[in-house]
């Protein structure tokens, strides 16, 4: 038994060494092509809103807006909020970027991306670090764990100093309202786990005006350029 565990540990081990090129050349990849698409907007949300639906439309208003004001819009290059973000940049005639997965359910690439802006990934990790380095701000529609996911990493990487800030707009006040009012109300004032300054750190908004107007004042004190 203790044999063919060690010969499986061993096999495990291999296995890690050479994964480490694979995932070398999705980091390769993906900063080549992120680096010359210029400033984008990443937009998040759930892969299970459809069309028709108010925060898919409202996610295509958004995204249309965005490529009018001069940013290129990063989605996560599925369906849902990322095929309505996509399809307004598309519709705006600007740049549509889809950081694809490859997943079991839920993940297809949508028809609304750039022909040559359209990358495909294995590992989560690495993707996130796209959505991150190449983005001059977050437009988080509601979603899921995979939003969640990706909006507190953003707010982490933000709180420790680690990235230089930039705006994160949360779309939805009736999504988002009361979870940011437990943020409040428990990890601040309860038990003191956040600083009251970490709570600016995000935006609550319920238009497309709203997200532009929050980008566009940022932009007016703060530089364009990848965030590390």
């Amino acid at each position: 038994m203790n044999n063919k565990h060690h010969k499986g540990w061993n096999q495990i081990k291999a296995n890690d060494s050479w994964a480490i090129f694979k995932i070398m050349g999705e980091f390769v990849n993906g900063y080549e092509k992120m680096s010359q698409i210029g400033p984008c907007v990443s937009i998040f949300g759930s892969a299970r809103t459809k069309p028709g639906e108010k925060y898919y439309d409202l996610a295509q208003k958004i995204a249309y807006k965005i490529v009018n004001h001069g940013y290129g819009v990063i989605t996560g290059g599925g369906p849902g909020i990322m095929e309505a973000g996509n399809k307004g940049a598309h519709l705006g005639g600007g740049t549509s970027v889809g950081l694809n997965i490859d997943l079991p359910f839920e993940q297809h690439d949508n028809p609304y991306i750039d022909s040559d802006k359209n990358l495909n990934f294995d590992y989560f990790f690495v993707r996130k670090v796209m959505f991150v380095k190449y983005a001059q701000g977050f437009v988080v529609m509601p979603g899921g764990f995979g939003t969640l996911d990706e909006l507190f990493e953003a707010i982490t990487l933000i709180q420790t100093k680690k990235i230089g800030k930039f705006p994160i707009i949360l779309v939805g006040s009736e999504f988002w309202g009361g979870l940011f009012e437990w943020v409040r109300t428990t990890l601040l004032e309860s038990h003191g786990n956040i600083s009251p300054q970490d709570m600016d750190l995000v935006k609550i908004v319920d238009t497309e005006d709203e997200v532009l107007d929050i980008l566009d004042s940022f932009y007016k004190e703060s530089n364009l350029s990848p965030n590390f």
